[in-house]
C-alpha cells in the first residue's frame, strides 16, 4: 500500500501538471437553457460575493487573469466555465465559477435569478463532481454560508469548504478556525469531511487544493 504522504505528493504533482497545461474560458451561461453540453467532470466554486472565487481560480490555474477579478461584490452574474487539462472539446476537467451569494446591493430580483440559476445547475448537472465552497478564513462560516450548504445537502451535491485569505489570519487562530468549521460540517450529509486553507496572494494551500482535485478525479475514474 502506498503511504498517504506519498500518495498526496503524487496527487499534488499530477495537479501541478494538469493546471500547467491548457486552461481557458469556454462558456458563460445566464440561464439554465444556456448551459454548455455536458462533457468531462466539473468542479464548481461557490462563495459569498467578493470572497475571492475568481482569484482562487486564477491561482489554481497559474493564470493572472483567467477569471475576471472585480473589487465590486456581486459583479459575476453568470456561470463561467473553463476547460482545463486539454483544449476545449478534449479537456479533462471543467471549472465552474458560480455567481456569488449574499450581497444585497445587487438587487433582490437579480439575486433571486442568480440563486435560481445556480440551484438549477447544482440539482441537474450529472457531471458535477464537487462544489468547493469558499469561506473567508478571517471570519469563518456565516449564516448565508450555512443556508447555501443546506441547499447543497438537499440536492445531494458533494461539497468541500475552502477557507480563503490564509495569509490574513493570525497563526494562533488558524487551527481554531479549522476546528470550528469541521464541527459545523459534522451533521451535514453532503459535506466532505476535510477543510482546506488557501491564499490566492501567497499561493499557500494551492498545491493541496490541486491535489484534492486530482484525488477526486481519480475517485471518479477520470
Amino acid at each position: 500500500m502506498i503511504p498517504d504522504a506519498e500518495r498526496a505528493a503524487e496527487f499534488a504533482e499530477a495537479g501541478r501538471k494538469l493546471f500547467a497545461g491548457s486552461c481557458e474560458f469556454i462558456w458563460g451561461a445566464v440561464d439554465i437553457d444556456g448551459l454548455p453540453p455536458m462533457g468531462p467532470p466539473e468542479i464548481a466554486f461557490a462563495g459569498r460575493s467578493n470572497v475571492g472565487k475568481s482569484s482562487l481560480v486564477n491561482a489554481l490555474t497559474g493564470r493572472a487573469a483567467l477569471a475576471r477579478v472585480s473589487q465590486t461584490p456581486g459583479r459575476t452574474q453568470q456561470l463561467n466555465f473553463f476547460a482545463a487539462g486539454g483544449p476545449p472539446g478534449a479537456e479533462r476537467l471543467r471549472l465552474v465559477d458560480l455567481p456569488g451569494y449574499g450581497y444585497a446591493a445587487v438587487g433582490k430580483q437579480k439575486s433571486h435569478d442568480w440563486g435560481r440559476l445556480s440551484q438549477a445547475y447544482l440539482a441537474g448537472r450529472a457531471t458535477l463532481a464537487r462544489v468547493f465552497v469558499l469561506v473567508d478564513g478571517r471570519h469563518g462560516l456565516k449564516d448565508v454560508d450555512l443556508a447555501t450548504m443546506k441547499i447543497f445537502d438537499g440536492s445531494a451535491v458533494s461539497y468541500q469548504v475552502v477557507l480563503t485569505k490564509f495569509d490574513e489570519v493570525k497563526p494562533a487562530l488558524r487551527e481554531e478556525r479549522v476546528s470550528e468549521t469541521l464541527a459545523a460540517l459534522t451533521k451535514r450529509p453532503a459535506a466532505y469531511p476535510e477543510v482546506l486553507w488557501t491564499s490566492s496572494r501567497t499561493g499557500e494551500g494551492v498545491p493541496e487544493l490541486r491535489a484534492a482535485v486530482m484525488k477526486l478525479l481519480a475517485e471518479k475514474g477520470a
